[in-house]
C-alpha cells in the first residue's frame, strides 16, 4: 500500500521509534481510554494495543482501515473511520478522560493540538510526533524565535517535554523534514480566571505582528487606551510569558465588561 500525498501519509518502518512513541504515555493503566490518531498500517497500533484494553484509532483513509481491521482483530469495533478533525469525541468517550497518541500527519498537526485543547478537561495526557519544528514550538518558551502562538495556547493547561528526535529514515517515503516527538501533560490547575476565547484572541493577534509592539497590536482590544501606556506593552509578544498573557486577557475581559 503506497502513502498517499493528500493524507500526508509517512508510514513509520522503525520498530524501536514505535516503541519508544508508544512508551511514552505515562498512564500504565490497562483501563485508560487511549485514542490514536492516523494509526496508518498500525506499526505504532501493535504495541498500543498489548498495554491498553480501551485503545480506539482513528483513520480517515478507507484503504488504512481495511488492512488494520485484516492484519488486527483485536481493533475490530474500535476503528473509527472518519476526519479527527471534524470528530465529535464525546460521543465515543461521553465525559470519561482519554489519552491521545499518533505520528501525526504534518499538514495537520497544529490542529490536532487545537482539537486536544477544546477537549482539554478530558485529555489529561498527549503524546506523538510532529515535524521537527512543530514540537520544538510546542515547547518553546519566552524569549525563542519559535515561540508562538501555539505554545502560549497549549501552555496554558499543559506541560510541554520534548522526548526525543526521529531521522527522516525512519519512514516510507522518507519525509523532506526531520521529526520530533513530544509529550503534553495536563496542568493540575486548568482554571486561567478568563474567558478562553479572549485569553486566544488577545494571543493570536498579538503574535499576528510579532515584530511590532503590543501596544500597536492590541489596541483594536482596549476601549481605556490609556491602559496600553503601561510599559509592559511596549514588549514584543515573544518575550512575554504564558502568565503575562493570561494577565492580560483578564485586562481586556475587564474592560470590556465596563464599556458594554
Amino acid at each position: 500500500m503506497k502513502a498517499k500525498k493528500s493524507y500526508s501519509q509517512h508510514f513509520l518502518n522503525n520498530e524501536s521509534i514505535a516503541e519508544k512513541i508508544a512508551n511514552g504515555l505515562e498512564s500504565t493503566d490497562l483501563q485508560s481510554n487511549v485514542l490514536e490518531v492516523g494509526p496508518g498500517k498500525g506499526v505504532l497500533t501493535k504495541y498500543l494495543i498489548e498495554k491498553y484494553e480501551n485503545l480506539m484509532v482513528v483513520e480517515a483513509d478507507r484503504d488504512m482501515v481495511k488492512i488494520l481491521d485484516i492484519h488486527m482483530p483485536k481493533l475490530r469495533g474500535k476503528i473509527i473511520q472518519e476526519d479527527f478533525l471534524k470528530l465529535d469525541l464525546s460521543h465515543y468517550f461521553k465525559d470519561e478522560p482519554f489519552s491521545i497518541i499518533g505520528n501525526y500527519p504534518y499538514n495537520i498537526s497544529s490542529q490536532i493540538l487545537f482539537k486536544m485543547l477544546e477537549y482539554r478537561n478530558q485529555v489529561p495526557e498527549l503524546v506523538g510526533m510532529f515535524q521537527k519544528e512543530v514540537a520544538e514550538r510546542v515547547v518553546a518558551g519566552p524569549g525563542s524565535k519559535t515561540y508562538g502562538v501555539v505554545s502560549v495556547l497549549v501552555q496554558a493547561y499543559y506541560d510541554g517535554e520534548y522526548l526525543f528526535s526521529v531521522e527522516k529514515g525512519s519512514f516510507t517515503p522518507p519525509p523532506k523534514v526531520r521529526s520530533g516527538v513530544i509529550r503534553l501533560t495536563r496542568k493540575e490547575n486548568q482554571e486561567l480566571g478568563c474567558d478562553y476565547k479572549i485569553f486566544r484572541s488577545v494571543v493570536k493577534q498579538s503574535f499576528g505582528q510579532r515584530r511590532k509592539m503590543l501596544r500597536n497590536t492590541l489596541k483594536s482590544l482596549f476601549a481605556n487606551e490609556e491602559i496600553l501606556k503601561h510599559p509592559l506593552y511596549r514588549s514584543r509578544p515573544e518575550d512575554l510569558s504564558v502568565q503575562q498573557f493570561v494577565d492580560i486577557s483578564k485586562l481586556v475581559q475587564s474592560d470590556r465588561e465596563k464599556h458594554s
